[in-house]
Order: structure tokens, then sequence, then C-alpha cells
């Protein structure tokens, strides 16, 4: 599968997603856009992998924005389309049952910005800048900047930040919820690694029902989320890594998870 304008690496089951256009940015156009789809698809697809990264080349930029000059073309009915196309890629990475990553290294505006958001867990560079600035160009977020921005930090701080435009920087961004961790550029794929370690010891397919239990219950009435996470616990009951890691507890040793 060729990719013009991302870069993939899987290393050691840790599928890395790299956006690579430095000239612009990293900007996503729509060729970008479908090839992120098609990058979410081989990672679902993909026994291998256990997890994925997304960054962007270069040290300027994770993803600054969609591509303007793209935009600029746009009538409504197309406005529309563009919006859902790069909505649906998106959300193929959130519902991943796998972790997703966002290895923030720069500008994340925008689009960028709602890229990051849509992956599990956001680890930031100290340099990066994050933002909605789509109300300076007359227009609103496309790819679901609205929705996830307000569950991260809350409705008034989204409101003001939609509304204004402004930039945020890494220290605020963590501040109020927008990455989980911020470190210095050089440490930031060290990190990654890090906190991917501490995740791939504990049972892969439990791993994936927490991803599962918390997007799909999020948004749902409270006691159907508690329905659907007793549920999963149940099928995870059911599995011999809930065998596997209950004895190990008892016996004193570490788990050997199979993933099944």
């Amino acid at each position: 599968m060729e990719f013009e304008n991302l870069k993939l690496e899987n290393r050691e089951g840790v599928l890395w997603v790299t956006v690579n256009r430095p000239d612009k940015l990293n900007a996503l156009n729509v060729r970008t856009i479908g090839e992120l789809g098609r990058a979410a698809e081989l990672a679902a697809a993909d026994g291998d992998v256990r997890a994925v990264v997304l960054t962007g080349a270069g040290d300027k930029a994770f993803v600054a924005g969609a591509d303007i000059a793209e935009l600029n073309t746009l009538g409504p009915e197309e406005a529309k389309e563009f919006g859902l196309r790069g909505q649906a890629v998106f959300n193929r990475f959130e519902r991943l049952p796998k972790p997703v990553v966002a290895a923030v290294n720069g500008y994340a505006l925008g689009g960028g910005c709602e890229l990051a958001m849509a992956c599990h867990v956001r680890i930031a560079s100290a340099n990066a800048v994050f933002g909605q600035p789509e109300v300076k160009l007359g227009l609103i977020p496309g790819y679901a900047g609205t929705q996830r921005l307000p569950r991260l930090v809350g409705k008034g701080r989204a409101l003001e930040l939609l509304l204004t435009g402004r930039n945020v920087k890494a220290e605020e961004a963590e501040r109020i919820g927008l990455v989980n961790r911020v470190v210095e550029p050089e440490a930031l794929v060290p990190a990654v690694d890090e906190f991917l370690s501490a995740v791939f010891r504990n049972g892969p397919l439990a791993v994936g029902r927490c991803i599962e239990a918390v997007q799909y219950g999020l948004d749902a009435p409270f006691d159907d989320g508690c329905m659907l996470e007793a549920t999963l616990f149940g099928l995870c009951a059911a599995s011999e890594d809930m065998a596997e890691g209950t004895a190990a507890f008892l016996e004193k040793r570490k788990a050997e998870f199979k993933g099944r």
C-alpha cells in the first residue's frame, strides 16, 4: 500500500503514522485525509499492530490545519461533504480498539487540533500550540472540533477558544485537560514509548474493552453506560487473559497475556 503524504513505520507493534508535508506544515488536504483513512483501516486489520501513534514530519508542526487553498474552492455542498469525510476518518482512529496516541510536535491547529483530539491520549512537546482558529476565516471547525473540544475541556473553555480562535500553548493545554502530558521536544518519542510500554504490560483484550466502554458509554445515559461496562466485564471474564491475569496475581508472578 503506497502513501504519498504519510510515512508508516511499524516499530515493534506500534504503527507510527507521520503526516509528511513539512513544506505545508503538514496541512491536511483531500489526499492526506484519504490516506489517513487507509492507515486507520490498515491498523484495524493488522493483528501485529498493538497501538498507533500519529505525529507530523519535522519539528514545526503536528498538523497546522486544513489546506486553505483547497478550502477556498469549496461550495456549500462540497464543504459539507469535506467535513463529513474528515469526520469519518477521524472517527476510525477514535474507535480503534487499540491505543491511539497523538505525539504533538508543534502546531496543532484547526484540523490538526481535531485530529489530535480524536486520539485516545495526547502527549505534547513543550513547543506545541493548539487552537481552532476557523472563525478567523469565517468558518467553524468541520472535523468534529465543536463536539470533541467541550468534551475534553468543558463547555465554557471550549466556547472561549472556538469563539476567539485563540491559540493555546502546551502548558495551558495540559492545565485545561486538552493534553495528557507535556515534555521537552527531545523527550517526546521516549514519553510515548514509556506510556505504551505501561499499556502493553496489561491484557490487550482488557485494554480494548476499556477503550470501547469509554468511547460508547461517554455519550450514553449513565445506566446504559453501566450496562455496557458490565457486559464487557463479563466478556473479559470469559477470556484466557483474565484466567492468566488472576492466576499470576495469586501466584505472585508476571502475567503472560496472549490476547485471547
